[in-house]
C-alpha cells in the first residue's frame, strides 16, 4: 500500500469469476506522510483512504468482469461504515463482490476486516466508460503487477 500515490491494493488473492467476487490483500505502510497530520501522535489511516480502499478492490473486480473493456469511475458512496481505527503496519483483507450491473453502470459491496476484524464496507457505484487515452495499457501494467489476470487480446 503506498498511501500518497493512492495505490491501495498490494495483491490479488482470489478472483472468482462464477461468484464476481475479489478479495485483495494490503500491508499499511508503518511510515507515511499521511499520518504527519492524521493524527500526530497517533496515526491512522483516514476514512477516506479505506473507502478508496474498498472503491479500487471494487473497480479491479469490474476490470477483469468485463475484460478490460471499459473504465470504470467511481459515482457514488452509499452506506458506508467505519468500525474501528487501522494503524500503520495493519494487514488488510478486501473483499469485493458485483451487486449488479446495467446501462453503463455497476454496482458492487466491499469490506475491509483486519485480524478477522470488520473494519470498513460501504455499497459503492460505479459508471463504466471507455478509457481515456493511454490508460488501458497502464491499468492493465498495474493489474497484473497487483495479481490480477489480463488477457492480452482485450
Amino acid at each position: 500500500m503506498r498511501l500518497e500515490y493512492f495505490e491501495m491494493i498490494d495483491r490479488v488473492a482470489e478472483l472468482d469469476r462464477a461468484a464476481r467476487r475479489l478479495a485483495a490483500r494490503s500491508t499499511v505502510p508503518d511510515s507515511s506522510p499521511v499520518f504527519e497530520g492524521h493524527f500526530p501522535d497517533h496515526p491512522l489511516v483516514p476514512g477516506v483512504l479505506l473507502t478508496e480502499t474498498m472503491a479500487q478492490a471494487s473497480g479491479y473486480l469490474i476490470l477483469a468482469l468485463t475484460d478490460y473493456v471499459a473504465m470504470p469511475f467511481l459515482m457514488a458512496v452509499d452506506k458506508a461504515r467505519f468500525r474501528d481505527f487501522v494503524a500503520p503496519g495493519a494487514a488488510l483483507e478486501i473483499d469485493a463482490r458485483l451487486e449488479h450491473e446495467g446501462s453503463g453502470y455497476m454496482a458492487t459491496k466491499a469490506s475491509i476486516t483486519s485480524g478477522g476484524k470488520r473494519i470498513a464496507d460501504a455499497e459503492l457505484r460505479f459508471r463504466t466508460m471507455p478509457f481515456p487515452p493511454g490508460l488501458s495499457a497502464r491499468m492493465k501494467g498495474q493489474a497484473r503487477r497487483i495479481g490480477l489476470p489480463v488477457e492480452d487480446a482485450a
